[in-house]
């Protein structure tokens, strides 16, 4: 029995047993899982199994286990339930087809519960899920069609500074041009796929839409005309959010259809009119919309950072670890990929890259003021090669947010590597992804070296704050390895 497979059990054993689980998802670093009931978990417990790094409770139970180890922890426990990555487990024959009227008012009971529970953040954290649910599954592809994108960017750069020189590289440039394009240039029908498959609506058709905003078959000599405001639309206005919205009405529409339409007819009579009236709106109404609100964003985002510069910088970079904590950072992803689409790089992405720099930094100093704590220096050993990657979560929840001020600090090192990137200005990453040292390659040309002193200037800050201030003694005390 492999070590990922001991590490899945001994958290079902916390969780409630693999019958509690309704369906497992992972990100990077976390297994999310959807329980069926949050009560059964004992949480304290949890934080103690040996592998786990920390534990973020919201709509889904999110164990941090560490990237690489994540996929083979969550892989055991789909190998267990039997049904793969992201689908709803069956409970099995433990219910009658309609329930008794007790399974009912037990169900019921228990559903409220937890809508109270949440009180009034239950629709704000039902977004997030959503978004995180878009996204995550699309997050290898941007870490590797990014990395590719970063190796090209830099043998053309090489190319124009006639450092290298043969027909040969500017054929390696194309056709990794062509990988990366593979992601890129179709993203929204990939985003259009993932959100069917959040809204409830069939998988096939939330692609098409993601299509229809590219405006597939009209040729650069033809336009269409808005109906509305007479102007001619654009391909990709709107973007990933006109995406969203067009997928979550066409499921609004197809389930309603599914009300009357009789089941002779579905196949040939839901798709259609689901497609048609969708299409329609996306093409008249949602592109526009949405092309209005992501214009309206980035510009926004561009005029902070332009304008704040390193005050922007700071305050940025410092607040990113607080909503990687609470997992608000999903909704900086369509963000990104709206700056990257209409700008050609994101220039958020490096400056709260600078957040997990300071983390690093923090890390260092506590190696070396803590070197008694053996079980404390090991988990530093374990998570800071993937910590400099830009990897942050083993750092923060195994390393200084148990350990409360050494988190402050990083924050605050990481505040100042976001300062030196905000001075400068205009550092911005191609693709999103890797953070880190790895974002290196995809800094946009001639600003890599800004980047490098912001990521110094982070690990310093953060190691110099939290050397000085942010070693509580008890984490200084000797303790052994059991």
């Amino acid at each position: 029995m492999s070590k990922e497979t001991e590490l899945a059990q001994r958290i079902l054993e916390q969780i409630g047993g693999l019958e509690n689980i309704r369906v497992v998802n992972h990100c990077m670093t976390r297994v999310r899982l959807s329980l069926r009931d949050n009560d059964q978990v004992q949480m304290d417990a949890l934080k103690q199994v040996k592998g786990v790094m920390g534990v973020v409770e919201e709509d889904t139970i999110q164990i941090i286990v560490g990237p690489g180890t994540v996929n083979k922890v969550a892989k055991a426990m789909t190998d267990m339930t039997g049904v793969e990555l992201g689908a709803e487990i069956p409970t099995g024959n433990t219910h009658t087809s309609g329930g008794s009227n007790r399974e009912k008012v037990e169900a019921l009971a228990s559903e409220n519960k937890e809508k109270y529970k949440k009180g009034g953040n239950g629709r704000f954290k039902r977004i997030l899920a959503t978004i995180s649910g878009i996204f995550i599954p699309l997050i290898p592809a941007f870490v590797g069609a990014g990395l590719i994108a970063g190796i090209g960017a830099i043998i053309s750069n090489m190319l124009v500074a006639e450092r290298i020189h043969g027909m040969q590289w500017e054929q390696i440039v194309l056709v990794l041009n062509v990988i990366k394009n593979a992601l890129f240039t179709f993203l929204n029908i990939y985003v259009g796929i993932n959100a069917a498959k959040q809204f409830g609506a069939t998988l096939p058709l939330g692609g098409v839409i993601g299509g229809v905003v590219l405006l597939s078959g009209v040729t650069p000599d033809q336009t269409i005309q808005n109906i509305f405001t007479n102007e001619p639309l654009i391909a990709g206005q709107g973007g990933i959010i006109g995406v969203i919205l067009a997928v979550y009405l066409l499921s609004f529409i197809e389930k309603g259809l599914r009300t009357f339409v009789p089941n002779a007819i579905d196949i040939i009579v839901t798709p259609t009119i689901a497609l048609l009236v969708t299409g329609l709106a996306t093409i008249f109404l949602i592109m526009p919309g949405a092309g209005y609100i992501s214009d309206g964003l980035l510009t926004t985002i561009n005029w902070v950072i332009g304008t704040g510069g390193a005050i922007s910088g700071f305050l940025l970079a410092v607040l990113f670890l607080p909503m990687v904590m609470f997992g608000l950072h999903q909704v900086l992803t369509p963000i990104h990929i709206e700056m990257i689409a209409q700008t050609g790089m994101t220039t958020l992405l490096p400056i709260i890259a600078m957040a997990g720099a300071g983390q690093v930094g923090a890390a260092i100093a506590l190696w070396v003021r803590c070197r008694k704590n053996k079980p404390l220096t090991n988990i530093i050993k374990g998570a800071l090669p993937v910590g400099v990657l830009g990897i942050g979560e083993p750092l923060i929840y195994g390393v200084t947010l148990p350990l409360g001020r050494p988190f402050i600090t990083a924050c605050l090192g990481g505040g100042i590597g976001g300062a030196v990137i905000g001075l400068f200005g205009n550092v911005g990453s191609i693709a999103i992804g890797p953070s880190g040292v790895a974002l290196i390659p995809l800094i946009n040309t001639g600003h890599w070296m800004i980047y490098i002193y912001g990521l110094l200037a982070a690990y310093a800050a953060g190691m110099v704050l939290t050397y000085f201030f942010g070693v509580p003694k008890s984490a200084m005390e000797a303790i052994d390895e059991d």
